[in-house]
């Protein structure tokens, strides 16, 4: 009998890998709706969230906004700086009550040249978050306005990052979600409110429970 075949990344413990390293670093807590960098800031330091969840988006030239991504507990985000970018390239916002570990860019730098293995592991996570982002524009590009709306409030949830993802999302306002998905705040309470009359989700003011049975949105064709 052949050996089991897993799929998917093994989960990243940055906690460990910042301790076992040596790595200085603070924690930061931040406000809902609380601006933690400004696109065109100085990309200095990167960031681990630990709870919470954060907005990445960036406005054009001609003022208009897109979101991103949207962040939760073990993610990375401001690794632009590692990558020769001088100045921040989105604008992170707290989603909720949040706090971050933050990291110097020095210092990270440092810790992955002096842990190679460490370093494999670091490579791999921001390589699944990657195919992720790339999921989510082609999400944007072909998929309905519907089948979005489904795989971001999945997203929120952790669906297939964690082995036991989340079932309650806290509230995000809907012009947030209306932003990542490109639509309007209206339609997204219209189709919010059509997965509460089919059983896909529970919405109160407090947030969204989710139903397994949302998956089935995002996977039929």
């Amino acid at each position: 009998m052949g050996s089991k075949r897993t799929t998917g990344v093994v989960p990243f413990d940055a906690q460990a890998f910042l301790d076992s390293a040596g790595a200085a670093r603070e924690v930061a807590a931040y406000r809902r709706s609380e601006v933690i960098f400004a696109q065109g800031d100085e990309g200095d330091s990167v960031f681990y969230i630990q709870t919470g969840g954060v907005k990445l988006s960036a406005v054009s030239p001609a003022g208009r906004e897109a979101v991103v991504a949207m962040l939760g507990p073990g993610d990375f985000f401001g690794e632009g700086g590692l990558a020769g970018q001088p100045v921040r390239k989105t604008t992170a916002t707290a989603l909720t009550p949040t706090t971050a570990l933050v990291i110097g860019k020095a210092e990270m730098v440092r810790v992955l040249h002096a842990e190679h293995a460490l370093s494999d592991r670091f490579i791999t996570f921001m390589l699944s978050r990657n195919i992720r982002i790339e999921e989510d524009l082609l999400d944007q590009i072909f998929n309905s306005v519907e089948k979005r709306l489904a795989r971001a409030v999945l997203s929120l949830a952790r669906y297939g990052t964690h082995d036991k993802p989340d079932r309650f999302v806290p509230a995000a306002s809907l012009t947030t979600l209306a932003d990542t998905i490109g639509t309007t705040s209206s339609r997204v309470t219209q189709l919010l409110e059509k997965f509460t009359r089919l059983g896909f989700i529970e919405a109160n003011p407090a947030g969204i429970a989710i139903n397994s049975s949302l998956l089935g949105v995002v996977l039929h064709d």
